[in-house]
């Protein structure tokens, strides 16, 4: 018989042969049961995929769920209904509906497959056997071999039940029965998130949760498991009696969270089972208790709230410290220990901005003793975390061509320094460019204003043989004792530098800049540029370490008061003349560069606080600035003229190679950078003679495997090298490396009283198709030694991830003469399943090399 179509109502039926058995007038009518029991098969297929842990047998293809599938047709846009079967039958006497022969039901972008489906219109079920395959929407496909269920949602069973899902997550069971509209059990289910194995799919995957029971809770919208375990391979590692966890339908629900663990050696083993509360829609709570072998129970708890225009993080820990003695004579020797944080940022509209951070703590060794915060991972003492927490309130804006920040900054030590380190209140930044040209350039302006007060002057020790570190008045007097000067001021300056003035100092900055370039006939590029700089200083210095009982001044500042101006006018230019040659390899640019800045001598050079600008490293990179200085407080001055050439090389067939070299002349009048400020910055830098220091620097890409690198300074009078590093990276399907070489002549004004020279290098390399293999270390070749070693194994792969990694290091932050570097080791393992979580358990051992 030919296919015909009958449309009733909103449902159309077509089929390549129909068998009417009494009335034919009448099937049309009892075709939308179809779609309501359709619409039941969805239902329960959500509540047996979901992508949460299931339970069942082991977890195979069966091979008559493996035929080819038609495409299924267009959904229709109105609802309607498409059913194909080899014959459709509607008996009168029965009052039953059935489609029979490779059946295919296509409702509102569901399809549903099997070889019959029957529905009773008396009984008001729907029964499918054979093959039996359900395609959602959201292409969650459940496959079944029987399927019998009531068109009021209420009661029904599932037989051979199994479930793929669009994120890649598997469930299967023998039978799911649906009972009282509300509860459906799983009887032995089994769920993963791991992809069958291609060769053999009968293979169990790489980890599996297998169980007795798993019950849903429609109504809680909670899945409870009985009896489950947990499998890696098919043999079972855990086992759990009962738990659960809410179903599919449920992005947010309160419960236990994945388990963590810790050791050390001062708290012991601890273990933690987050607990999370979800108290709104737009709050929740996570509590996170530690119980640990040796000090008793950490408190932990964290609330956050998220509103219209942002959110805001409250994090709260305490601990009544069973043994105290374990930390030794350390601040950590107290029976009581906790500490608060916050975080919070909101948005005004949308170009500004405000927020906060804070932290407040018992003691400045607590985060680190527990590991918390940023120190939570076991690793953290050897990575490079900030030795202060910060506590700000802040006002930022960005506009178009122009940028605010204001804030408030306490910075609280978490080495035991707090009377050293500074209370920043404020600190205000303002940029912009104006939008339209200036006598044919570019002007733009930016003003900055800082306060900070400190109780206690910070220095840096000089004579520390592994380089300056941080310390205060007295050690410095203790030094000075040692050293053969009849100068006090001088005796003091060989041993310490002034990091820090104890005291009040502010200093508001206003800066307009003037830019315009020219091109001239010939290809030459000129830039005339100008300045104009103004400071306003105000400080209210101690006298405690900043003077001899004399009154004279250590490091050229003198305690008591300080109102300045300072003025600074620029006016220069640059000059480029680019050279452009084409070949068939490539193309090649070479470019001369001058420039030449006129300007007064910095005022109160050295004889004024430095607080922002301290770092100072000369290289191919701040060749051309014309103030070198990293920060406001100091200014350069004085005429000078920097010069260079730049060279680059683009191949056609990739690759591109760029090179700088240059030098810079000091011209006229006082050098900033032979002045000795407080912290001796510019000294031994390079800049500080008439002519600088040779500067570098070459790269090189051959293309997206290889990558090298290299910037150096050579001294101008002898060439000896004076700072050199060069970097090589390689990146391949299954491996890469990287070495680092550097090379740094000794700055005794700085605190390195040697030479510094090492190697570092890391590489990591795929074992397999998952596995991953990683190194790194440090090759001291001053002392002919490793100092630093890390190696790791990972396992990752689509449903799971695993990572052992062991690090060591020799810390010199309490490096002092007589004494041996601290040598510490540090373990962290991390186990991850998809879907399920993720956890880690770490631990580290101190120890003297």
């Amino acid at each position: 018989m030919a296919d015909v179509a009958t449309r009733h109502g909103c449902s159309t039926v077509s089929m390549r042969r129909m068998t009417l058995r009494r009335n034919r007038g009448r099937l049309s009518g009892r075709l939308p049961a179809f779609a309501a029991a359709l619409g039941l098969l969805a239902g329960v297929a959500v509540l047996a995929a979901g992508g949460t842990p299931a339970a069942a047998q082991s977890f195979t293809y069966n091979p008559h769920h493996t035929r080819p599938v038609p495409p299924p047709a267009p959904a229709s846009s109105h609802g309607q209904m498409l059913v194909q079967a080899v014959e459709v039958d509607y008996n009168y006497n029965s009052s039953q509906v059935s489609a029979v022969g490779n059946v295919q039901i296509f409702y509102n972008g569901t399809s549903l497959q099997a070889d019959k489906v029957v529905y009773d219109q008396k009984t008001k079920r729907l029964h499918a056997e054979g093959n039996i395959r359900l395609t959602d929407a959201d292409g969650k496909i459940t496959y079944a071999n029987v399927l019998d269920l009531s068109d009021d949602y209420r009661d029904g069973f599932v037989d051979s039940l199994r479930v793929d899902t669009a994120d890649q997550t598997r469930m299967a069971a023998s039978r799911a029965d649906r009972t009282k509209g509300n509860y459906t059990v799983f009887q032995n289910g089994v769920y993963t998130a791991c992809a069958p194995c291609r060769d053999n799919p009968k293979k169990p995957p790489l980890w599996q949760v297998k169980g007795a029971r798993i019950i849903h809770d429609q109504t809680e919208k909670t899945l409870y498991f009985e009896d489950a375990a947990l499998e890696f391979f098919g043999v079972p590692i855990a086992y759990l009696p009962y738990f659960s966890t809410p179903d599919p339908t449920v992005k947010r629900k309160s419960g236990f969270l994945m388990p963590g663990f810790s050791n050390t050696t001062e708290t012991g083993y601890g273990a933690s089972i987050p607990f999370y509360w979800a108290i709104a829609p737009d709050m929740d709570a996570t509590f996170a208790p530690r119980f640990m072998t040796r000090q008793g129970v950490l408190m932990q708890a964290e609330f956050q709230q998220r509103l219209i225009d942002g959110s805001y993080r409250i994090r709260a820990y305490g601990i009544s410290q069973e043994d105290p003695g374990a930390f030794k004579t350390g601040v950590g020797n107290r029976d009581l220990r906790g500490g608060i944080e916050t975080k919070g940022q909101f948005a005004i509209n949308d170009r500004w901005s405000w927020g906060w951070d804070g932290v407040a703590l018992s003691d400045y060794a607590f985060l680190t003793d527990y590991r918390l915060s940023q120190y939570r991972d076991p690793m953290a003492a050897f990575l490079s975390l900030p030795t202060e927490a910060i506590s700000q309130l802040y006002l930022t804006g960005v506009g178009n061509r122009s940028y605010f920040d204001a804030r408030a900054i306490y910075y609280l030590s978490l080495s035991g320094n707090q009377s050293q380190v500074p209370v920043v209140a404020p600190v205000i930044d303002y940029s912009n460019v104006i939008n339209r040209p200036i006598l044919g350039g570019e002007v733009s302006y930016k003003t900055n204003f800082t306060s900070l007060t400190r109780d206690a002057a910070a220095f840096d020790s000089l004579t520390n043989p592994a380089g300056p570190s941080l310390t205060d008045i007295a050690s410095c007097m203790s030094a000075t004792s040692v050293l053969q000067s009849a100068d006090p001021s001088a005796k003091l300056r060989d041993a310490c530098l002034l990091r820090g003035i104890p005291g009040t100092y502010s200093r508001l900055t206003a800066e307009a800049q003037w830019r315009r370039s020219f091109t001239d006939p010939i290809g030459q590029i000129w830039t005339p540029f100008a300045s104009i700089r103004a400071d306003a200083i105000n400080a209210s210095i101690g006298s405690q370490g900043m003077a001899d009982p004399a009154g004279n001044p250590y490091f050229g500042i003198a305690p008591g008061s300080i109102n300045d101006v300072r003025w600074m006018p620029t006016v220069g230019f640059e000059y480029r003349y680019p050279f452009i040659n084409v070949q068939p390899w490539g193309t090649t640019i070479i470019e001369p560069i001058a420039q030449v800045i006129a300007r007064p001598n910095e005022q109160y050079a050295g004889r004024l606080p430095n607080e922002d600008a301290q770092s100072m490293v000369f290289d191919t990179s701040n060749l051309f600035s014309v103030d070198k200085f990293s920060g406001y407080d100091r200014v350069e001055g004085g005429g000078r003229a920097n010069v260079g050439i730049q060279a680059t090389t683009q191949f056609d067939h990739g690759g591109t190679v760029k090179a700088m070299f240059g030098q810079s002349y000091h011209l006229f009048g006082l050098n900033s950078f032979a002045v000795a400020d407080a912290t001796n910055t510019g000294l031994d830098s390079g800049l500080q003679k008439p002519a600088s220091d040779y500067v570098a620097s070459i790269a090189y890409a051959p293309n997206r495997t290889y990558a090298f690198s290299t910037r150096a300074r050579f001294d101008q009078a002898t060439g000896a090298v004076q700072r050199l590093e060069v970097e090589g990276r390689a990146s391949f399907d299954r491996w890469s490396f990287g070495l680092m070489y550097g090379d740094y002549a000794a700055q005794p004004d700085l605190g390195y009283l040697t030479r510094r020279s090492g190697i570092l290098g890391s590489g990591s390399i795929k074992l397999g198709s998952n596995w991953v293999a990683t190194g790194a270390a440090r090759f001291n070749l001053e002392s002919s030694s490793v100092d630093t070693y890390a190696v790791g194994f990972g396992y990752v792969d689509d449903c799971f991830i695993l990572g052992v990694n062991y690090i060591t290091n020799y810390s010199y932050s309490s490096y002092t003469s007589g004494t041996a570097p601290q040598l510490s080791h540090a373990v962290m393992l991390q186990l991850g399943l998809r879907t399920l979580g993720q956890t880690s358990a770490g631990g580290g051992v101190n120890g003297v090399y």
